[in-house]
């Protein structure tokens, strides 16, 4: 199976093409080294993620164990995949965006005049 259609099967990443795009863009590798999308994964192998999220990039490390037929559901996923994230990357994967300086979680609204006004100071 393509690799970038088994990291679609085990939820790795949400479409295909998200995945195509993170190997095209150096963020898979395969026993340390980037790979392709046309690649055929074989149990056993070290699949490294460097996946994105709205505060920092975290790494995901994947155990190939076989290769589903189609996508699979979350439940069936570690037939088909170990997960063998450090802990610490984990805690990177649980950051939020609140943490971000001039972060507004959504709904809140337009910023006011005053918010805006301490938005440009603590960029400056």
């Amino acid at each position: 199976m393509r690799l970038d259609v088994w990291l679609w099967a085990v939820r790795a990443y949400k479409t295909r093409g998200l995945a195509a795009a993170a190997i095209k863009n150096g963020r898979v590798q395969i026993g340390g080294l980037p790979t392709k999308t046309h690649h055929q994964v074989k149990p056993g192998e070290v699949v490294v993620l460097r996946v994105e999220t709205d505060v920092t990039f975290w790494t995901r490390t994947l155990v190939v164990v076989g290769a589903p037929a189609s996508r699979v559901g979350a439940k069936l996923v570690a037939e088909y995949a170990l997960d063998q994230t450090s802990p610490e990357e984990r805690e990177k994967s649980q950051l939020r965006p609140s943490a971000v300086v001039g972060y507004r979680p959504p709904g809140t609204g337009r910023p006011t005049k005053k918010e805006r006004r301490a938005l440009v100071d603590l960029t400056e």
